[in-house]
This record gives structure tokens, C-alpha cells and sequence, in this order.
């Protein structure tokens, strides 16, 4: 039997290249070097409670999530649509009126910007829609706050919708992102919904894991290194062992792979979340909620209990703060601050369940934004990741996809090339 080709990692990108590669005959192997398959997409159950790694959602017009996972097995728990902006000591509904008409009003009298800005979201939400995905991929580039800007939008609208909106899915609070980007992001929002998987966002790798022949991963191994046709474990007695493979593809997260394949350094986009058990919800409602202060240090909050009631045990809820760019030792103390700003002293008596501060949270791509990048790095060495496409769980699975169709191409089977697969969304 001829050597497998080896994945280093079992993230999303990873598995995707993995069930590619199996379903076209092709034997793989995973190596993990964490404990469980997922990446940075896990979810852990602490006294009961399902805490996913950083405040997570699933956008449910992904092209590739729908393509390539059972929906109804993820039992998806959607968030309302629209976001609930808190501002001067209450929330105020922005929504979709074409999606819940029931906050027409409330949305035209939210203190987020002008009538003017409003009828601006409307434009934005029907000039995403009305083009291809790969045209908004190809657009012209520039920051996320110069294309708001230029479209009209005023700095109060920018400052306390687009920001904490944006800063919760991109990690980037100084809409500094590529504007691309941006618009695949509003584009999906406005295609699909927002959810999460009802046993949490650790779902969806499991169920591609599950799809995999048994046996195909293996977890807690860390490669020292990787070359065309070889990757390199520790071993006994402080030996290491060198794994034989007819092509090695690499699917760490971004600094992991740069290290590995000397490729340039990729940056990062940190983030932290603090999730709180509480005896009482805060609010019984499935919003988004967004900081529309610009202070902080939490743009967005969720009552996940509301959204998805087996993310707490009965009777207990559980309530999710994320901070992007915000991972500082005093994290857990100013995010309850914040929030005793909002519910009162009620946060006091909310415990801790779990906190994260996370480094690498997304790469930073753009701008400018050049997703699609080649991925082979050598003969017999590939690469990819949401590093080498755009920073969202489409753009891991896609790049997942593409090296996939890379290694066929170059091991000589027949199947679906990299070249098909450009003009499709990424």
C-alpha cells in the first residue's frame, strides 16, 4: 500500500482537504497536536455549560458549510435577525424589516445614525445582493471605513453599528479589514442567518470528523517539521520519527504554518471572551448585542442561553461577552464593569464560568485582500487554511477544498481542479 498523504492539523481546513482527498480514493492521515479535532473552532463543557473557544457564530449562507454539512444534523440555534444596539443604559432592535417587520419603528427610531444611514444599510444590503460573490472578492479595495464612509454613511452610525458589528465578526474594531471582505461578510448576513449549533460551535468539526474513515486521526502528536513527502513527530527516548507521505499539506492556523513552511509571517487578530453563569437572564431576547458607547471593552454580548437553551444546564443561564483586540490580565473585572453598566448589580452575582484570551483569533488579511492564494509551496507540499483564502469558516473550508484539488492534480487523479474551483465564492 502506498504511503498517505498527510494533514498536519484537523481544523476545519484540514478535514475539508481530508474528506476531498478521501472521497477521491486517496488514503489520508491527520496528525493533531491538540486534543481533540476542530482547531480553533472547540467547544468545552464547564459545570455543565457549553463554551465555545471565543464568542463563535455559524453564518448559515456560507456556500461551502451548506455544500459540505448535514444543517438539520447541527441542530442550528438561530440569533434573531438584526442586533440589538445598546445605547444610553438601554438596547434599541436594529432588523431586517423585509425579514421581522414587527421592528419597522423600532429600527427607524434607533439612535444609531439617520433616517438617512438607515435607508444607506438598505442600498448596501441590496447592492451586496445583486452581485456575484466573486465580483465582491474582485471589487475595488480599500479599508472597511473608507468604503462606509464613502457610501455616505455618518461617523455615528460607523461608531456605534458598523464598528461593534463588524469588530465582532472580523476581529477589527478600526474597520481597518479590507472592504471586500466586509462585503462578503454583509452579504451572507443578509443571505442566511446567524446561529449556533445546539451542542455548540465544536459541532461542526466533529460531524466532519465523523465522515472520515476511522482511524484517519491521530491527536496530541505536534510536527517539529514537514518537507515534500516527509513530516517529522517526536518519538521515544527523546528520539524523533520521521513519517513517510506521498504529499504533506499543512493546516495549522497561520503563524503555525508561516513556522513550519518559512513562509512569510502571517499576522494576527487577537480576542478574548468572558462567558458568565447567571441565576437570571439579563434578557429574554435572541439579539446580537452590540455596544453602541464605543468604550467598551465588550462590542459584543449575547444571552446564549436565550439563543440556544442546551448551552446551560436548567435553570441556569449563560451569558457571552466578546472582546476583540482586547486581552489584557484585568479582562474578566472591566467586562463585568461594563456590563453592571447595563444590567446593574445584578452582574455582581454572575460567576465566571470561563474566559480566553486568544492571540491568533483571525489572520489579518488586506487590505489589500487576495484571497485564493496558491497553495502549493513545493512539490509534494501544500498549504492551507483561512490564511490563504478569507478569514471565516468559509474561507477554511474553501482553502481546504483547494488544496485538495491541488494534490489530485499533482498525484495524477482524476477529479476537480483548482482552476474549476476560482469561480466559485471563496
Amino acid at each position: 500500500m502506498r504511503e498517505p498523504v498527510l494533514i498536519v492539523g484537523a481544523g476545519l481546513a484540514g478535514l475539508c482537504c481530508a474528506l476531498d482527498l478521501t472521497a477521491a480514493g486517496v488514503p489520508v492521515r491527520i496528525i493533531e497536536a491538540s486534543d481533540a479535532v476542530g482547531g480553533r473552532v472547540r467547544t468545552d463543557v464547564v459545570d455543565g455549560f457549553l463554551v465555545d473557544r471565543g464568542f463563535q457564530v455559524l453564518l448559515t449562507a456560507y456556500p461551502e458549510l451548506r455544500r459540505r454539512c448535514d444543517l438539520d444534523a447541527l441542530e442550528l440555534r438561530p440569533f434573531a435577525p438584526g442586533a440589538m444596539v445598546w445605547h444610553e443604559g438601554s438596547g434599541h432592535v436594529v432588523s431586517d424589516p423585509l425579514r421581522d417587520p414587527r421592528q419597522l419603528w423600532s429600527t427607524i427610531t434607533a439612535p444609531i445614525g439617520s433616517i438617512f444611514d438607515k435607508a444607506r444599510i438598505g442600498l448596501l444590503r441590496h447592492r451586496v445582493r445583486s452581485q456575484h460573490p466573486v465580483e465582491l472578492l474582485r471589487g475595488p479595495e480599500m479599508s472597511t471605513a473608507d468604503a462606509l464612509r464613502g457610501a455616505g454613511f455618518s461617523e455615528t452610525i460607523i461608531q456605534r453599528f458598523f464598528r461593534p458589528l463588524v469588530g465582532g465578526i472580523q476581529l477589527d474594531p478600526d474597520l481597518s479589514a479590507s472592504r471586500r471582505s466586509f462585503d462578503m461578510i454583509f452579504r451572507m448576513l443578509a443571505d442566511g442567518e446567524a446561529a449556533v449549533p445546539a451542542a455548540g460551535m465544536g459541532a461542526l468539526p466533529a460531524q466532519l470528523a465523523r465522515a472520515l474513515p476511522e482511524g484517519s486521526i491521530e491527536l496530541s502528536i505536534p510536527v517539529t517539521s514537514v518537507s515534500p513527502g516527509q513530516v517529522t513527530v517526536p518519538g521515544p527516548a527523546g528520539r524523533t520519527l520521521k513519517l513517510k507521505a506521498r504529499a504533506v499539506v499543512v493546516a495549522t492556523e497561520g503563524p503555525v504554518a508561516a513556522d513550519l513552511l518559512s513562509l512569510p509571517t502571517v499576522g494576527s487578530r487577537s480576542v478574548g471572551s468572558v462567558w458568565f453563569a447567571a441565576p437570571s437572564a439579563p434578557s429574554d431576547d435572541r439579539y446580537i448585542i452590540l455596544d453602541g458607547s464605543g468604550r467598551g471593552p465588550a462590542l459584543n454580548v449575547a444571552v446564549m442561553s436565550a439563543v440556544a437553551p442546551s448551552y446551560a444546564p436548567v435553570g441556569q443561564h449563560l451569558i457571552a461577552a466578546a472582546t476583540p483586540g482586547v486581552v489584557s490580565a484585568t479582562l474578566e473585572q472591566d467586562v463585568r464593569a461594563q456590563l453592571r453598566g447595563w444590567w446593574g448589580s445584578q452582574v455582581d452575582r454572575w460567576e465566571v464560568v470561563a474566559s480566553h484570551r486568544i492571540a491568533h483569533g483571525q489572520p489579518r488579511l488586506g487590505p489589500p485582500l487576495h484571497p485564493v492564494q496558491n497553495q502549493k509551496v513545493a512539490e509534494g507540499l501544500f498549504v492551507c487554511g483561512d490564511h490563504r483564502d478569507t478569514a471565516s469558516i468559509q474561507g477554511a473550508m474553501y482553502s481546504g477544498r483547494r488544496a485538495a484539488a491541488q494534490v489530485l492534480t499533482s498525484l495524477g487523479v482524476t477529479g476537480q481542479t483548482a482552476s474549476t474551483l476560482e469561480s466559485e465564492p471563496s
